[in-house]
């Protein structure tokens, strides 16, 4: 029996910044992106996204500079390229009451914010959407995004997710465990607003974090908000096999995905998850014409506005000591604490040659575009949806004009197959995509539910019963 289509997710993949992946495509006269600090362009988007039945808008974000920390940023600034810079965080708060479905994801590195803080902001913007928001769980890419938070460099690869792992959990704590689901009965007759002995100090202590807690946000629709994780690497993927719901990649062929995605869904299963846990969004950027000779003309066109020095620039990867490999070093000779799912990437697309470090920005030029009519378009899609992709992360050229024509053009071929939603699911944004607000009993953070009702009044006291529930 033939397997029913599926319809594929898509969340529009933005930055709030002048110039985030398509680099030179600022100076097209339809580049609305130069604008980017104007809060009305990113409402009208999150409302044609909304009318288009997109399933998120997903913010990337970074912290500090690309490339050498002690080196001049020239090329940045005068490329816009991640800087100027706003932080999304801030902006979903004004999307949130813009819309009503749409979901919405925020990129937030574990050394930007103390945890307890991030967990209030973020069950605020839970509430604030009625349950739309989702966290990109990262770790940070820049010596110089390190320094901005009082440390020398970009910590070890491999420890920087030992920190996410503790910062999850003091934030599964807060969110999960802190409060009991009635813990908020606003029974105005008894005079109880919120119920003392249904809210609970957490009493985290580890490496890096003491937090005492109680949470101070009651428990939002998601309490957890929906989950994504963008790393590649094979700490990156152990990371969201224990915990990510979603992950973004952006594979240079389906084939490429279909491997990383396989070993992350057996990762999942290992670590006592089901394989469909965890949905994945490839990154595609589309280029459509209404004949297959018009969008080739496009891609010429295009290309008269790609900056191969913004792309070099953006793929520019450091040593362990911070300096900058020049673009012919042969990625063999590589040694970086950054970007090595990536690395691996180049190396299995690159097969004819010894791939280099300009090959990482020939990709990135070319990252996983798609060329051709609405129907081409379509048939690409069931490509790497047959390669196991769950969705597409919509990559612009331009704001709003890319995703003005995707939705013009292309979903109404994707919905005719069956690929793509007519109507949004109802719920929070984690029941439109799994069929339930709340995570799942198989999820890390669910063990938490419940586990600080022992009326442990003090860190001894805590500590105590810590020590006893590992005995």
């Amino acid at each position: 029996m033939t397997e029913p289509v599926r319809p594929l997710h898509f969340n529009a993949f933005v930055m709030n910044t002048n110039s985030h992946i398509q680099h030179g495509h600022w100076r097209r006269p339809d580049a609305g992106q130069v604008d980017f600090e104007n809060v009305d362009l990113w409402i009208s988007l999150a409302q044609l996204l909304e009318e288009a039945r997109f399933d998120a808008m997903f913010f990337a974000d970074v912290t500090g500079l690309y490339g050498d920390a002690d080196a001049d940023f020239d090329v940045y600034a005068r490329h816009g390229l991640q800087i100027p810079s706003n932080d999304p965080t801030v902006l979903l708060g004004a999307l949130a009451v813009s819309t009503r479905e749409i979901g919405l994801a925020l990129t937030s590195n574990v050394a930007q914010n103390h945890p307890f803080n991030f967990a209030r902001q973020v069950s605020t913007l839970d509430h604030i959407s009625r349950g739309r928001i989702a966290w990109n769980i990262v770790t940070g890419t820049q010596d110089n995004g390190a320094r901005n938070f009082g440390l020398p460099q970009l910590t070890d690869h491999a420890e920087r997710y030992r920190w996410a792992e503790e910062y999850v959990d003091v934030a599964y704590k807060l969110w999960e465990g802190s409060w009991d689901e009635d813990a908020l009965p606003k029974d105005r007759e008894r005079g109880v607003y919120a119920d003392p002995t249904k809210i609970h100090k957490i009493y985290h202590e580890g490496e890096r974090y003491r937090v005492e807690g109680p949470h101070l946000p009651a428990p939002s629709p998601q309490r957890t908000p929906l989950l994504f994780q963008a790393g590649s690497s094979a700490s990156g993927r152990a990371f969201a096999a224990a915990h990510a719901e979603a992950t973004f990649i952006i594979a240079p062929t389906p084939e490429i995905a279909r491997r990383q995605i396989e070993e992350t869904r057996a990762l999942a299963v290992a670590a006592g998850r089901r394989a469909d846990d965890i949905k994945f969004f490839q990154g595609l950027s589309f280029i459509i014409g209404d004949t297959e000779e018009e969008a080739h003309r496009k891609a010429d066109e295009y290309a008269r506005y790609t900056s191969d020095e913004g792309y070099l620039a953006h793929s520019a990867l450091v040593d362990k000591t911070g300096r900058v490999y020049p673009p012919d070093t042969p990625v063999k000779d590589i040694d970086t604490n950054t970007a090595r799912g990536f690395l691996s990437w180049v190396s299995q697309a690159v097969t004819d040659r010894e791939p280099t470090v300009r090959d990482i920005a020939t990709i990135g030029r070319g990252r996983a575009r798609v060329v051709g009519t609405p129907e081409q378009i379509a048939d690409r899609l069931q490509e790497w949806q047959a390669a196991g992709v769950d969705g597409i992360n919509v990559i612009n050229w331009v704001l709003p004009g890319s995703f003005e024509e995707f939705a013009e053009k292309v979903l109404p071929v994707l919905r005719e197959r069956g690929l793509a939603q007519s109507e949004y699911a109802p719920g929070p944004l984690r029941q439109k995509l799994f069929g339930a607000p709340r995570l799942n009993e198989r999820h890390p953070a669910a063990r938490y539910r419940g586990a600080f009702a022992t009326g442990a009044s003090t860190w001894e006291e805590a500590a105590a019963l810590a020590a006893a529930s590992q005995r």
